[in-house]
């Protein structure tokens, strides 16, 4: 199978990408990756008045910014004449039917059909139909076509769900071209799934029920069936239905609140498995973490609070030559780059905060000394050695002043600390030191 792997992520351009579009992306770009294989964008288009150039522009851009390329790209909206031939195909074997029911009428039928404690499935009325009856309602409305399910039981061995089996019988014949004629996602994507080869098909467990439908398709069409995986759900932190309320974002609002890619990755990556999320810094950790039978299928609680507690960490692991051109950005000499970026990366939480120890070291700190310690800070200056200063002078220093003026722990360290960087917590003193002097900050405290 090695290498004859092939995968998609079908969005609609219709809105922008959250990070439950993004899962289902992620997991057919590893499942690709892993075998060898290809990994294919394909837009589902077809709506014309509700597809729009910015968002597959947006999508593109939210792809290439995660780090989740893809081996071709293909518009469904260039695809009619194939779709057409399909339609026409199915037709001819007697797998499609024409109907003429309203919208109006249809929910008419639902609702009798709850009333009397059935199952709402389309009754098939249509097929019932005499030519010339078709030939009367052709003339008052534009018809559409269902596809004929066989009222047998579809069943396969779900990736994620285990053995699945959807009885046709109880789901109503699917709407494939619409009286508009325009075809719908569900013939629409099987076609494409055949032409391109698709090996796995992973999507949410929403589909399931729709995925036993398009496997008649595909085997009406004379296809074979790809292999399926149904990943959970994801919901908000205490098991609502995600929304945008419950920390839905967009991936583009996550890149602009400064989440990291390779966190969002991994999270996504991780979370709903039988694994421990753990941050990976590449696609290659990614790939060879993943495993598609780790993940189950009960829904998955998502919190963006998560990928905010995990950016210290990435920051920590990132090396220099990862965030160089970010470090000049924000001003600092590249002589000093280097050990600047030593010194706070286990101390930030966002590129801002990067750029505000930029500006302490600069500039000096704010004021942070409380009256009470004003005067053991001034004696604590005068004690101080003059410069050069290495990593052993915050600690020679500090034992003097404690031995001079009887101070110890918090009471000793936190004024000076604070005297010198206007904050509490931070970078190890023993750096900040010389860092503070390299940037002739000293003469001013």
């Amino acid at each position: 199978m090695k290498g004859n792997v092939v995968t998609r992520f079908a969005p609609s351009p219709t809105g922008h990408l959250h990070v439950g579009n993004v899962r289902t992306a992620l997991f057919n770009f590893l499942i690709a990756k892993k075998a060898g294989g290809k990994f294919l964008l394909r837009f589902d288009d077809t709506d014309e008045l509700r597809s729009q150039q910015q968002f597959k522009d947006s999508i593109r851009r939210d792809l290439e910014w995660l780090g989740l390329p893809w081996d071709a790209e293909i518009a469904q909206s260039t695809r009619l004449d194939r779709y057409r031939d399909r339609f026409d195909y199915l037709v001819g074997q007697g797998c499609l039917y024409e109907c003429f029911e309203s919208p109006q009428e249809l929910e008419l039928k639902r609702r009798l059909q709850l009333k009397q404690r059935r199952p709402p499935v389309y009754d098939r009325a249509a097929l019932a139909l005499s030519e010339a009856e078709r030939q009367e309602l052709r003339g008052r409305r534009q018809g559409y076509w269902r596809f004929r399910l066989d009222g047998t039981r579809t069943e396969w061995s779900d990736l994620i769900q285990g053995d699945v089996s959807i009885d046709s019988s109880s789901v109503s014949d699917p709407v494939l071209v619409r009286a508009d004629g325009r075809f719908l996602y569900t013939f629409a994507s099987v076609v494409d799934d055949l032409d391109m080869h698709i090996s796995h098909i992973v999507r949410g467990a929403d589909h399931v029920t729709n995925t036993g439908t398009q496997v008649q398709i595909m085997q009406a069409l004379g296809g074979n069936r790809p292999t399926f995986a149904h990943h959970s759900l994801m919901t908000g932190p205490a098991g609502e239905p995600l929304s945008k309320r419950s920390g839905a974002v967009s991936i583009g609002a996550l890149r602009d609140q400064g989440i990291a890619p390779e966190v969002v990755l991994s999270l996504l990556a991780s979370i709903g498995s039988s694994r421990d999320v753990q941050l990976s810094l590449s696609i290659d950790e990614l790939v060879d973490c993943f495993g598609i039978g780790d993940f189950n299928a009960n829904p998955t609680r998502y919190d963006n609070r998560k990928l905010a507690s995990m950016m210290p960490e990435f920051y920590r692991r990132l090396p220099y030559a990862s965030v160089s051109d970010m470090i000049s950005e924000i001003g600092v000499p590249d002589r000093l780059a280097v050990r600047f970026w030593s010194a706070i990366r286990g101390n930030i939480d966002s590129i801002a905060d990067a750029s505000e120890w930029w500006r302490v070291f600069r500039d000096g700190a704010d004021a942070g000394v409380c009256d009470s310690d004003k005067q053991f800070v001034g004696a604590a200056l005068n004690l101080l050695p003059d410069p050069p200063y290495d990593d052993q002078t915050w600690k020679n220093w500090t034992e003097e002043v404690g031995r001079r003026t009887g101070r110890r722990k918090a009471a000793l360290y936190m004024p000076l600390r604070l005297a010198i960087t206007g904050k509490r917590r931070g970078p190890s003193m023993a750096d900040v030191m010389p860092l503070v002097q390299a940037v002739n900050r000293m003469d001013s405290l």
